[in-house]
C-alpha cells in the first residue's frame, strides 16, 4: 500500500520537534558568530584611481580615434600594474616581508567598460598597509610606463585614504550568521524527517492500523494512579461487606 504523507502531518512534525529545530539553529548561528569575530582575521581594502589619458603631445584636442586607441592600453596597463616590474619595486620601497606572487593575490585591477578609469584595489589585514601599498602601486606605475611603453598618459586620479573606522569586508559576520541560520534551519527541519522516519514505535491508534492493515474494534482507555486506588479501596470495602 502506497504510504502518503499529508500537509498536517508534515507541521505535526515541526510543531513535535520544533525544539530540536531552534537548538540546531541556534547552534549554527553560534559558531559562526565565534567564528567571524574570533578566529577569521579581518581583511580590509584599499583603492586607488589611474586615469589613464591621451600622451601628451603639442596638440590639446582629442578625438575619438585617440581614445579609443586609449582604451585598448587598458588591458595593457592591467597586466603591467600586476607584474613583477612593478610589484618588486613596491616591496623595496616599503619593505614588506613577502614576495612578487604574494603581493600579486592581494591586488585586484579592474577597469568599468569603456572607461579610461582603472581600479586598483588592495587587500590586506592591516588597513594602514593596504592604503600604502595602494598608493604606492600607482605613483611607481606612473613613473615606470614613461619608460616601459614611451609614454607619459598616466595620471593618479584619487589616492587611497585611511578611513578613521575602517571597516573589514570580509569576513561579514552579520551575513555569516544570516547564512548560518538558514543552514541551520534547514538541517535542524532534516534531523526532524529523519528522526520521525526512523521512529518506529506504535504511539496512535492509527500507527496500529497502518501496522497491521486492520480496524480498530475497540479502546481501553487509560487508567490513572488515583483511578486504580479508588478501584482498590471500593474493592476492598466490598470484600468487608460480604
Amino acid at each position: 500500500m502506497e504510504e502518503t504523507i499529508s500537509l498536517q502531518e508534515l507541521f505535526k512534525t515541526l510543531r513535535k520537534r520544533l525544539s530540536l529545530i531552534a537548538f540546531i539553529t541556534v547552534i549554527a548561528i553560534t559558531i559562526s558568530g565565534v567564528v567571524s569575530f574570533l578566529i577569521l582575521t579581518p581583511i580590509y581594502q584599499a583603492s586607488t584611481q589611474i586615469l589613464i589619458t591621451q600622451a601628451k603631445q603639442e596638440t590639446t584636442s582629442v578625438n575619438a580615434q585617440d581614445i579609443q586607441a586609449n582604451l585598448q592600453l587598458i588591458s595593457t596597463y592591467n597586466v603591467i600594474i600586476k607584474s613583477p616590474t612593478i610589484l618588486s619595486k613596491v616591496i623595496e620601497e616599503l619593505d614588506l616581508d613577502m614576495t612578487t606572487s604574494n603581493l600579486n593575490e592581494y591586488i585586484t585591477v579592474d577597469s568599468v567598460q569603456n572607461s579610461q578609469v582603472v581600479t586598483v584595489a588592495v587587500e590586506n589585514p592591516d588597513p594602514r598597509q593596504a592604503v600604502e601599498i595602494a598608493n604606492t602601486i600607482a605613483s611607481v606605475f606612473q613613473e615606470d610606463i614613461i619608460k616601459l611603453m614611451n609614454v607619459d598618459n598616466v595620471t593618479i586620479l584619487a589616492k587611497a585614504e585611511l578611513a578613521e573606522n575602517p571597516s573589514p569586508i570580509n569576513p561579514n559576520p552579520k551575513l555569516n550568521m544570516a547564512i548560518a541560520a538558514v543552514i541551520g534551519l534547514m538541517l535542524g527541519v532534516g534531523v526532524a524527517f529523519l528522526l520521525e522516519y526512523l521512529d518506529t514505535t506504535v504511539k496512535t491508534e492509527q500507527d496500529i492500523e497502518d501496522l497491521l492493515g486492520l480496524p480498530i474494534l475497540g479502546l481501553v482507555s487509560p487508567i490513572s494512579d488515583k483511578e486504580i486506588q479508588q478501584t482498590k479501596v471500593q474493592v476492598e470495602q466490598r470484600r468487608r461487606r460480604v
